[in-house]
């Protein structure tokens, strides 16, 4: 079993890991609202859902009607679209995306997108459009589903259309379930372009603080007052789900808990150079690589890999962190305490025995006060 010492030195990491966890998150959501990266990721999966890889076909038309162009100000610009061979190809350019949706309801893509087959793409001026536009019925979508000149979605709505039972509310869900299944593909593609971002963040920020995982960890092992502060503190922090909340809430804490690592005094920052700190230095070829290039890369880059997990993991991990502890750690209580402990057990156990043996000899009487009684009436001229 682990002893106590080293699972306060893994609280003491985990707590560090949420608090650079949470400055990577809000530095993340600075990079999301710098280059919209959500709205372009979205808008290069509904070009690849309707098969039109420029954009200046049914993606155009769809962007322009206006239950889609409701939810952003500006315009489509499918000449923004980054050249191949670019790590970013098919993703709009950045001045592009500013204006871009970074979300479209399933409801108003499907709608948008029967209208379109109905009764063709919007209309520059009222009078295009004209009052003899057809009613959206099932009937007119599959009438005019040949205007669109895209075999590949006039076949996704007319098997959306013949399932539909004549019921133009079930193809409309048809179609929102083809479109949800698509943006799961999407959010897939995001969620690793996403973690690819946070673990360079977390590089950064691992280099830029020095949290080195190898010489924090050594350092809490090494120091027991410091060891048992910031476990009091991640005790504190264990109890308080707020440290999880809404942004604002969520800079404001970091800086609170930024400074109470700070008074701790934890190896951190470039004061004192790179760590670790040693009184000898080190000799030989070997000793002298690791202790000034491998452990101090090895430990940002454990840092790195930790704070990508998130805050929330390493959060749930020191709540159950700190239920282990509590097991394995009787020696928190005062001698008196735990000597009572011990002899408790003892007298119960002396009483209990005394009770058993008690009910056991006065149930022995009264089953022989019982049998006399019986023999007596047995015999004759007992009186009954």
């Amino acid at each position: 079993m682990f002893g106590s010492e080293i699972l306060e030195v893994a609280i003491g990491l985990f707590l560090v890991y949420i608090v650079l966890s949470l400055i990577s998150s809000a530095a993340r959501e600075g990079i999301e609202a710098w280059l919209k990266t959500r709205s372009a990721h979205l808008e290069a999966g509904i070009r690849q859902l309707l098969h039109d890889p420029d954009g200046k076909g049914l993606a155009k038309q769809l962007y322009q009607h206006p239950l889609v162009s409701g939810l952003f100000a500006g315009s489509y610009s499918p000449d923004q679209l980054r050249a191949a061979g670019k790590q970013t190809a098919g993703l709009m350019k950045r001045e592009a995306r500013y204006c871009l949706p970074s979300y479209i309801p399933a409801s108003n893509f499907a709608l948008a997108l029967l209208d379109i087959a109905a009764r063709g793409p919007v209309k520059a001026t009222a009078e295009e459009e004209g009052s003899a536009s057809p009613v959206l019925t099932l009937g007119a979508v599959r009438a005019s589903v040949g205007t669109i000149h895209n075999p590949a979605v006039q076949r996704a709505l007319l098997t959306a259309v013949d399932t539909a039972d004549g019921d133009l509310r079930k193809a409309q869900k048809n179609i929102e379930a083809w479109f949800d299944s698509s943006m799961d593909r999407v959010s897939g593609r995001y969620k690793r372009f996403s973690q690819k971002i946070v673990l360079v963040v977390g590089i950064v920020i691992a280099v830029a603080v020095n949290a080195n995982t190898f010489e924090i960890a050594t350092f809490l092992y090494q120091d027991e007052t410091a060891r048992e502060a910031l476990v009091a503190q991640a005790q504190v922090m264990a109890s308080d789900s707020t440290v999880l909340a809404s942004a604002e809430d969520r800079v404001q804490r970091v800086r609170e808990l930024r400074a109470q690592l700070d008074s701790l005094r934890l190896p951190l920052g470039w004061s004192d150079g790179i760590r670790p700190r040693v009184e000898t230095p080190p000799s030989g070829r070997w000793a002298t690589v690791w202790h000034y290039l491998l452990n101090p890369v090895l430990g940002w880059l454990a840092t790195a890999l930790a704070v990508s997990l998130g805050a929330p993991f390493w959060f749930d991990l020191l709540n159950k962190v700190m239920v282990i502890r509590s097991t394995v750690k009787p020696h928190e209580k005062s001698p008196e305490e735990a000597s009572e402990d011990r002899q408790r057990p003892d007298r119960r156990t002396a009483a209990d025995e005394t009770e058993r043996i008690t009910t056991a000899a006065a149930s022995a009487a009264a089953a022989a006060v019982v049998a006399v009684e019986a023999k007596q009436r047995r015999q004759p001229g007992s009186s009954p």
